[in-house]
């Protein structure tokens, strides 16, 4: 048994491992997608791949990392030695979200014995298929989303296997690129493994083993008695998905409560697609741990304890348990989807953290050839907007839910690649009207420098808008277009793979705006006048759907405008 002192020390040394672990795959990052938008995330292991220590960015990365590590392990049992590191993109086989996520897994040694794995997930720009970026949004089964690895031993006993790194570099568009992001993620695994030799030297190896343990039963222990105090019962919750023109998913989920036990059962949801917004049941249980989580404590911790928590049921052949070789590459809208589910499912046993819906999730890939005749992949993210919740409005132009990647500096972009950012603003009155307001949409126009240039886009929203709840409206749809403005301007749908775009034109694409929550007419007058002032909500929105009086509203306006352009010409003046 640990004591209680030496146990929060080792917790604590294990959360900073993995921070430390983080921090540089980041700086290592040779792709704008790890190093600015910070798509990867890194954990430590037990043996059985359990997460013993987390410092999650991607929390959907908790559920799918313990896949990986079984899954190597059902592969090479009796075959893993200190030094090896083994990579693996396989949805199915190492239930990996998309194929374009690179799981690097190496095992931990002490004395002869595996205790651990270091390991990491991180986003790879191109990974071969169809189109740049490998994320094609028509795909139809998973075979056109580019090559998949197995688990497959990268670095045996030292020793980088060159087989496996030829085969990597014959099947991308910009192979340095992503092979120095593998390197990157097997050097940190490196670091991890110094970091736990250090601890063992300082600590011993039972205490440090008996730290994995306990961890994971303070998580349990916490969750379980937060469920004692909520009422028994079932509530469900649905959400729409739409994944192209006239076609639209159902995400279902009934949470039932008994005692301290919980169960999400999906078999209501639709039957799997045919195009790429599956997903399978390990990130489908990332999503419950996620809502979960922000319904009791979020600064809870994310790791095994939580698994052993929760219970789930699903039907195969369903969008949430699909059948090989269904396509996932469009994974994160559907999660998305899935956890606003939960979320309103959870909500009937905790009504004071219900929120409304989430404007939802985009991703683009641009590809092509500089004029010096180098290829180039542009990979980038966009979160959307929060519904409002209880007590407050949504934040704004954000990461949403379990997406949380940052979105890349203009700065960076247009000094990497060919291409411009011509636009980047928040779209007023694109939040969803409310007593708590959603948060406002983002839109962003990019322009094409190169001769020419392939985009595709997964995204959603278009025809399926951010819910709003207990009166409130919805966010305003999301959009793409090619060529806004011009006499060649075309309305694109959700998704869309490989059109083409010449030097000189652009796409334009906005992001959903949050639901509102609440009646809008009971929103604070105050609150009106500073959407007002703030350029969120204009004046004849404020009027037709707050209901606020205008010459009110006029003489409000006036009183801060005022004393503002005062102080403008003042600055002028100085």
């Amino acid at each position: 048994m640990i004591d209680a002192v030496t146990f929060q020390v080792i917790q604590s040394r294990l959360s900073g491992i993995v921070q430390e672990m983080q921090d540089g795959v980041f700086r290592t990052g040779y792709s704008t997608v790890i190093r600015e938008s910070q798509d990867a995330s890194c954990m430590i292991l037990d043996a059985q791949g359990n997460v013993v220590g987390e410092h999650v960015v991607l929390p959907l990365h908790v559920a799918s990392l313990p896949e990986v590590v079984r899954a190597i392990r059902r592969s090479f049992e009796g075959d893993l030695h200190p030094g090896d590191a083994f990579i693996t993109n396989h949805p199915y086989e190492s239930g990996l979200p998309h194929a374009m996520d690179m799981a690097v897994a190496a095992p931990v040694f002490h004395d002869g014995r595996l205790i651990a794995f270091c390991a990491s997930i991180a986003h790879k720009t191109d990974l071969g298929g169809v189109v740049p970026g490998t994320a094609n949004a028509n795909a139809r089964e998973l075979f056109q989303e580019g090559i998949q690895y197995p688990p497959v031993r990268i670095v045996s006993q030292g020793r980088p296997v060159r087989d496996i790194e030829a085969i990597v570099r014959a099947n991308s568009r910009d192979p340095d690129v992503v092979l120095g992001d593998i390197r990157g993620q097997i050097g940190v695994a490196r670091l991890g493994e110094r970091r736990l030799a250090e601890t063992i030297a300082r600590y011993g190896i039972e205490n440090l083993l008996a730290a994995f343990e306990y961890k994971q039963e303070v998580a349990e222990r916490r969750i379980r008695s937060a469920l004692r105090g909520w009422p028994d019962g079932a509530h469900e919750g649905e959400t729409f998905l739409d994944a192209g023109p006239r076609t639209r998913f159902r995400l279902h989920v009934r949470v039932t409560k008994r005692g301290e036990r919980i169960d999400f059962d999906f078999r209501d949801s639709d039957d799997q697609a045919d195009s790429p917004v599956n997903i399978r049941p390990p990130l489908a249980r990332g999503c419950c741990y996620y809502a979960l989580i922000a319904m009791i404590d979020p600064t809870l911790s994310n790791n095994g304890g939580v698994a052993r928590v929760v219970e789930t049921t699903f039907r195969r052949g369903s969008i949430v348990d699909p059948d090989f070789p269904a396509p996932t590459n469009a994974y994160m809208s559907t999660c998305i989807a899935v956890t606003e589910a939960c979320l309103y499912a959870l909500s009937g046993f905790v009504p004071e953290r219900r929120m409304a819906g989430v404007g939802g999730f985009g991703a683009t890939s641009i590809g092509g050839t500089r004029d010096d005749g180098t290829p180039f992949v542009q990979y980038e993210l966009f979160g959307s907007a929060y519904g409002g919740r209880v007590g407050s409005d949504g934040p704004s132009g954000t990461a949403v839910l379990l997406s949380n990647c940052r979105t890349a500096s203009i700065e960076i972009l247009e000094n990497e690649f060919p291409t411009r950012v011509t636009r980047w603003e928040l779209i007023p009155d694109s939040g969803g009207a409310g007593q708590y307001r959603g948060g406002l949409a983002a839109r962003r126009r990019v322009e094409i420098l190169a001769p020419s240039a392939h985009v595709s886009m997964r995204g959603t929203g278009h025809e399926v808008p951010a819910f709003g709840r207990d009166g409130g409206r919805p966010g305003r749809p999301a959009s793409c277009v090619l060529n806004p403005g011009t006499p060649k301007e075309r309305a694109m749908p959700s998704r869309f793979a490989g059109a083409v775009l010449l030097r000189g034109e652009s796409f334009q694409h906005e992001k959903g705006g949050g639901g509102g929550l609440g009646d809008p007419r009971r929103r604070r007058f105050e609150a009106i006048v500073d959407d007002v002032l703030d350029g969120y909500v204009t004046r004849e929105a404020a009027i037709a759907d707050y209901g606020a009086d205008p010459q009110a509203l006029d003489q409000a306006i006036a009183a801060w405008e005022g004393p503002r352009q005062a102080v403008s010409v003042g600055e002028a003046s100085g």
